[in-house]
């Protein structure tokens, strides 16, 4: 393996410098990796990288593969358990002093006792195990590691493979890891449809295209009163729930949140065909459903005397809306506009005015091919006729109880 070592190190080196960058994420890059280093008589059975990301609920990811099959990407939230695993593990050893940490798990036992991660893998047959500083651009260090079941452990000529690879795959590593974190942060700030966009390079102000969508708009009731008495951590806690509730009920039935807007959030359904445009109706539907299911859940749970219940009212509203930039040179900002986004929000106003937790419009309720619910004809600010709701009824369930069966009552509702 000595006389081996420098072609084994040379072929990954050079495969991490050219091909590798081509593979999706560091979980591909270490598989492969890993792959070519047995095919050189490196007896790796386990390869990990430990990388710190930006984003708001992950502190750091695992890239894990074995030679058993396993293909694992592991995320660690910043909760206090997450936190004892790191600080007694080789990671957080190798962060502090920025040297390798080795473990001869079979030779000596005394230190696979002092890392609870060397225990387990000691228990799963592995007879070796070293973590190595990955050095990133930025100066910070993040950690590869490798382990193996081969008796006796690493010889010297493998480790001098792993420190010969270990630069090459910081980069490599770094370049995904950038990628993915400005995913991340688009994803984040401005949606996933959006950000995509802004990744592709289409950011120029004024820039975009008309999109035939289901447009979602819903608020609190009461908010400015609240915002005025409670403390403003408190107002922010409020927040957050009733944010999560709508983005998490979006999410899940296919719809995409563009806006926070105060105590508003504006999201979309997009859809191209007829067929497609039911679909979207539906879902925008059952989001709403969800949205009113999941308040009742944070109402139910509230102990809090200072807090009142949240209610909400939810429009929702269909047609072309231009989906692109504005804003200023310097700030720009992905949203929808156009006369169908305005009125989305006037229903919506309509909805807090007349107490209704949902209201829906004429274009909706031709999507759903029936008017069941009709509420009435009011006058809307900025629109010159007088606009038609309709209250539609979401029954528990798959099933929605938006449009009735019976024929007489149908008719009954359209006249």
């Amino acid at each position: 393996m000595v006389l081996e070592a420098p072609i084994v190190a040379a072929d990954v080196v050079q495969w991490l410098y050219s091909d590798a960058s081509y593979l999706n994420d560091t979980l591909e890059i270490v598989s492969e990796m890993a792959a070519r280093l047995r095919d050189g008589n490196v007896p790796v059975d386990r390869a990990t990288t430990g990388i710190w990301v930006v984003h708001p609920n992950v502190r750091a990811e695992a890239s894990v593969w074995a030679s058993d099959g396993t293909k694992e990407l592991r995320l660690y939230t910043a909760d206090n358990s997450s936190d004892e695993d790191y600080q007694s593990s080789p990671i957080q050893r190798v962060h502090q002093t920025n040297q390798a940490v080795r473990v001869r798990i079979s030779e000596r036992p005394e230190e696979a006792e002092e890392f609870p991660v060397a225990i387990d893998l000691r228990d799963e047959g592995y007879t070796d195990y070293i973590a190595l500083p990955m050095p990133f651009s930025d100066g910070s260090v993040k950690v590869a590691s490798f382990a193996t079941k081969a008796p006796g452990g690493f010889r010297s000529g493998h480790i001098s493979v792993f420190e010969s690879l270990i630069r090459p795959l910081a980069l490599v590593c770094e370049l995904k890891t950038l990628r993915r974190t400005a995913e991340t942060v688009l994803d984040t700030y401005v949606g996933p449809r959006a950000g995509s966009k802004v990744l592709d390079g289409t950011t120029r102000r004024g820039q975009g295209e008309w999109i035939k969508a289901v447009v979602s708009f819903a608020d609190i009731r009461g908010f400015t009163r609240l915002s005025n008495t409670l403390p403003a951590d408190m107002i922010v806690n409020f927040l957050n729930k009733y944010f999560g509730a709508m983005t998490a009920a979006v999410e899940a039935h296919g719809g995409e949140v563009l806006k926070f807007i105060g105590d508003e959030v504006m999201a979309i359904f997009p859809y191209e065909t007829e067929e497609e445009s039911r679909d979207a109706a539906r879902r925008a539907l059952l989001a709403a459903r969800d949205t009113l299911g999941r308040i009742d859940e944070i109402n139910r749970s509230n102990k809090c005397a200072q807090t009142p219940d949240l209610s909400v009212g939810i429009a929702l509203h269909a047609g072309d809306v231009f989906y692109g930039n504005v804003g200023s040179e310097t700030r720009l900002d992905f949203t929808v506009v156009g006369p169908v986004v305005n009125l989305a929000a006037r229903i919506a106003e309509l909805a807090k005015d007349l107490h209704r937790e949902v209201l829906v419009s004429d274009a909706l309720s031709d999507i759903m091919g029936c008017r069941s619910g009709l509420f009435g004809r009011y006058q809307v600010k900025g629109f010159d006729d007088p606009v038609s709701v309709y209250s539609p009824d979401l029954l528990r369930g798959d099933k929605l109880g938006y449009c009735p069966d019976n024929t007489a009552t149908l008719a009954r509702d359209t006249n």
